[in-house]
């Protein structure tokens, strides 16, 4: 897979196991996490849809009964929804919807709430999601959900990096590896 990003495109290199049912993808703001979420659920759309996609000749895909997502934010004050009930709405939906030959997408799980609380819906969330055999990408700054993945069989992390030198985004995904959130550099940059 390619992600494009400011730098250009940069490839995108993921390979799961069987029995890889989580990937907890960790790292800084605006250092691709989002965009490879988003690429992962396109790129596996257009495959089933015979679009032809930028992969690997070599790259191998399963056919996704379901392509769920949960990414960005639906917030409606109107409604009384805040970013935090819109998300969980719409867990709700995926975790009724989901089964073994989903893919599911999920940005920022558990936050926008109190992040110990939030961590452990998140725990719950994913490990309901093992169970049924569903395959899920999440995004996450939330350490709990770093250290889970690390303690988990059916669970692994990968990250994103800020470069040495210059800290700018590298946009390399690096599997067995937990990313750092380096808000204080990215502040900085701003």
């Amino acid at each position: 897979l390619y992600v494009h990003n400011p730098a250009g495109s940069r490839p995108l290199n993921l390979g799961l196991d069987q029995e890889n049912r989580v990937l907890i993808i960790s790292g800084p703001n605006a250092g691709g996490k989002t965009t490879a979420l988003k690429t992962l659920g396109l790129t596996s759309l257009m495959i089933q849809s015979a679009v032809p996609a930028p992969l690997d000749p070599r790259s191998r895909l399963p056919v996704f009964e379901d392509i769920l997502a949960n990414i960005g934010d639906e917030q409606n004050i109107l409604e009384g929804q805040s970013t935090f009930s819109a998300h969980i709405r719409r867990i709700g939906q995926i975790l009724k919807q989901s089964g073994p030959g989903s893919l599911v997408l999920l940005d920022e799980l558990g936050t926008a709430t109190d992040p110990e609380e939030g961590g452990a819906l998140a725990v719950a969330i994913l490990e309901h999601l093992i169970d049924k055999g569903t395959l899920t990408i999440v995004s996450s700054h939330l350490g709990v959900l770093k250290n889970w993945a690390h303690n988990h069989e059916n669970a692994r992390n990968a990250s994103f990096r800020l470069g040495e030198q210059d800290r700018k985004p590298t946009y390399r995904l690096t599997l067995d590896m937990v990313g750092i959130s380096e808000a204080l550099v990215v502040a900085e940059q701003a």
